[in-house]
């Protein structure tokens, strides 16, 4: 099997001594690079299928390799942050990082995060019609949702809220990011809107509206659906 090429963006050396042996491992071939500069020239010239940055770098901003790679690249990037602030994790995201993991981490988490970006991107080339995560199937064809075998009615604007959300399962997804995709770039500041109609899915989507399983809260910066469990 070939190995996954992964590109970690940092400047401790204890990060990467930690990340090594446990990423090798798991079949991951792993290159480095330690400023803004060097981590955009390898990424150009090597094209790794992943990328893992941290946003504290010697010569400049993390969010700066993002923001540039992005003009080029679909690389999936999993944010490494230190920072307690979330609007740098916001931003992060905002501008086209994938998901992201607070300082300190567990590798275990790390390489989950890595095999859902990395599940992300395929299932993106391949464009399926149907989405399947937790309990629900979501038929973007037919537009129609089925939960537990038995068809849940929603309206349009619920149903595209839904399918945004499950074509990013397991990804932290930003209130401005699906303001804009389901509502319009006019409307990314109207979390109301967002508040309201995610209140709406739960009612209709959730065992219990007031435990969320499926459509996961992440306080200050967005949502996560729940992925439907291996096998």
């Amino acid at each position: 099997m070939a190995k996954i090429r992964v590109l970690v963006v940092d400047d401790e050396p204890a990060i990467l001594k930690f990340l090594k042996p446990a990423l090798e491992a798991n079949n991951y071939s792993l290159t480095s690079a330690g400023t803004v500069a060097e981590s955009i020239k390898r990424i150009a010239a090597e094209s790794p299928d992943i990328v893992v940055l941290d946003l504290g770098l010697p010569d400049g901003d993390g969010k700066d390799v993002i923001r540039e790679v992005r003009k080029w690249s679909a690389v999936p990037i999993i944010v490494l942050s230190a920072r307690d602030r979330e609007a740098e994790k916001i931003e992060a995201l905002d501008i086209g990082g994938d998901d992201f993991v607070n300082k300190p981490f567990g590798v275990g988490e790390l390489m989950a995060r890595m095999r859902t970006a990395l599940r992300h991107q395929i299932e993106r080339a391949a464009e399926k019609p149907v989405l399947r995560t937790a309990n629900l199937e979501i038929d973007s064809v037919r537009h129609r949702v089925i939960r537990d075998t038995v068809e849940v009615k929603l309206t349009p604007r619920e149903f595209d809220l839904l399918s945004f959300l499950s074509r990013h399962a397991g990804k932290v997804v930003t209130h401005k990011q699906i303001l804009s995709a389901v509502w319009g770039p006019a409307h990314a500041a109207d979390t109301q809107y967002l508040r309201v109609y995610i209140g709406q899915l739960r009612q209709k989507i959730e065992a219990d509206p007031g435990d969320p399983r499926i459509i996961i809260t992440e306080p200050g910066i967005g949502y996560r659906i729940a992925e439907a469990p291996e096998g």
